[in-house]
């Protein structure tokens, strides 16, 4: 088995419960396992809500992790993938002096290089929105913090196997 330390992605399908976000941290917390993000949502299963988790650890590691998810109650099923197996993204939300915009032609080009949109702007501030990968968005505010940034807020990973999960049919002939 190999020992290297990557990043895993941790799909944990679960009913919605109060404590179950804080038991699922304490087993990380308990291996001293850093949780590089974490984001929850419904998932594509009425009823059934998603936490996509991101850790880099061994793949031995990551096997014990998803064996003691799965033993808490609500817990339906937790799967791991490799970044190779899904399709992920990052958001952020950057919030800058309007002045910095309407006075320098460079920020509105980095805007406009890097994919990302305005979402809202007055006379004191204009927030902009990015997508993408960790690294885009860790670039994309390197460059305007030359400029000040205000206000600077990320989420957690969301992700999509490339391969079908099967736990949408296992789920949905459950439910019926």
């Amino acid at each position: 088995m190999n020992n290297e330390i990557k990043p895993f992605t941790v799909s944990v399908y679960t009913e919605n419960s109060i404590g179950l976000l804080n038991r699922i941290s304490a087993i990380f917390q308990r291996r001293h396992i850093n949780i590089e993000s974490i984001n929850t949502s419904v998932s594509e299963i009425p009823g059934v809500s998603r936490f996509t988790i991101l850790v880099e650890v061994t793949e031995e590691q990551i096997k014990k992790i998803i064996g003691q998810i799965e033993k808490q109650v609500e817990v339906i099923k937790a799967y791991y993938h490799t970044d190779e197996q899904t399709i992920y993204q990052e958001s952020c939300m950057i919030k800058i002096k309007s002045s910095v915009l309407l006075e320098n032609q460079e920020v509105q080009n980095l805007i406009k290089d890097n994919g990302a949109r305005i979402v809202t702007a007055n006379k004191e501030f204009f927030v902009i929105e990015k997508s993408g990968r960790k690294s885009e968005i860790d670039q994309l505010y390197r460059d305007l913090s030359h400029y000040g940034i205000m206000q600077f807020v990320r989420s957690g990973r969301i992700a999509i196997t490339k391969d079908e999960m099967k736990i949408t049919e296992m789920l949905s002939a459950f439910y019926q």
